[in-house]
């Protein structure tokens, strides 16, 4: 039986979502439109906007709905100047000057907050930063749903977020801006989002974000993640057990409660997915839209680790879905063909 344990490339969709998604579909209005029919779909895009606005603890803000986290980046960051640091995200760094401090465990130091960006935690190593009031953008997009979290408590100017990281469909995202604060437009045209992101509303995806986004925010009130930290834990214990010299980068400051970054120096972090894979397991090594490119992790090399290490490294993430039986099988399953390696290197 397959275990997937790649919930921070994306999580499979909530029940609560498909069925808003279901719904939506047939809902046959233009929002743009003034008959009745555009005002049902009006509504639905209006409905979800709160759904993701409350569930953000950004009442009061502006919710910019777009196709993802990375078209929010692009609207958020393009022509600013900002600076970030090397790791983040590659739809963050690529706007940005990637010159700020990381250190050790992999914690940024940002010294100007109005011309910084700064991720609340990171896909790779799940290590969350502590934002300083009044940074100019953050990269939420990990931490949403999984971290008690209030963006009107943050003093973050604007945010990214995306749906299919919590349960919510591919293809969505938002951008969320505090009231006031001014953004050109990087698409024209029929002046949608508050003339901010031009184009036809996906209401399908709209309505399964913001489904998502509000079961999300029931799960985190109910506690699920404090389950999801110990089955975290459980994991790296078994394999330290097995295997003591694996290297943990960021065990030593708040991570997410399901993230576990595993590495073997001289282990190709492909090797093991190729591996892990053909036994059963759905694992990362490194940023899932960074697949395909065989390269050692930039996260980890811009926390000082070598390329042995950095291309050693692969990525657990798991959910409140995932079972203790998942967690130990992949540990057995690991540390067996970890001891085969190690053999074949002596």
């Amino acid at each position: 039986m397959r275990a997937y344990l790649d919930h921070n490339a994306t999580t499979p969709l909530r029940p609560e979502a498909r069925v808003a998604m279901l719904r939506a579909m047939d809902v046959v209005g233009n929002p743009s439109s003034v008959h009745a029919e555009g005002r049902a779909a009006k509504s639905l895009v209006e409905a979800a906007r709160a759904q993701v606005a409350a569930a953000l603890g950004a009442d009061g803000a502006d919710v910019i709905f777009t196709s993802g986290a990375t078209e929010a980046a692009a609207l958020a960051l393009a022509g600013r100047g900002l600076q970030g640091a090397e790791i983040e995200h590659e739809a963050v760094a690529a706007w940005v000057a990637t010159d700020l401090a990381v250190d050790r465990s992999g914690l940024v130091t940002v010294s100007d907050p109005a011309r910084s960006t700064l991720q609340l935690a990171n896909s790779e190593t799940g290590v969350i930063q502590s934002l300083p009031e009044g940074l100019a953008v953050s990269d939420m997009t990990q931490g949403f749903g999984k971290l008690p979290l209030a963006f009107n408590w943050t003093g973050v100017t604007m945010a990214l977020v995306s749906a299919h990281k919590l349960g919510g469909p591919k293809g969505i995202g938002a951008l969320v801006i505090r009231r006031g604060t001014d953004l050109a437009a990087q698409l024209r045209g029929g002046g949608q989002e508050q003339g901010r992101r031009a184009g036809t509303e996906n209401i399908i995806g709209i309505a399964g974000f913001g489904a998502a986004a509000e079961a999300a925010a029931r799960d985190l009130a109910d506690g699920v993640w404090a389950r999801v930290a110990e089955l975290r834990n459980i994991l790296e214990k078994a394999i330290e057990a097995g295997a003591p010299d694996t290297i943990f980068p960021g065990r030593d400051v708040d991570r997410l409660p399901n993230t576990s970054c595993i590495a073997t120096p001289g282990w190709k972090g492909e090797t093991q997915v190729m591996q892990m894979d053909l036994a059963g397991f759905a694992v990362s090594a490194g940023s899932a839209c960074s697949s395909g490119k065989v390269r050692a992790s930039r996260v980890l090399r811009a926390m000082g680790y070598d390329d042995d290490v950095a291309g050693g490294a692969i990525r657990v993430s798991l959910s409140p879905q995932t079972t203790e039986d998942e967690v130990l099988r992949f540990a057995e399953t690991w540390l067996a063909k970890r001891h085969k390696f190690s053999a074949r290197a002596a």
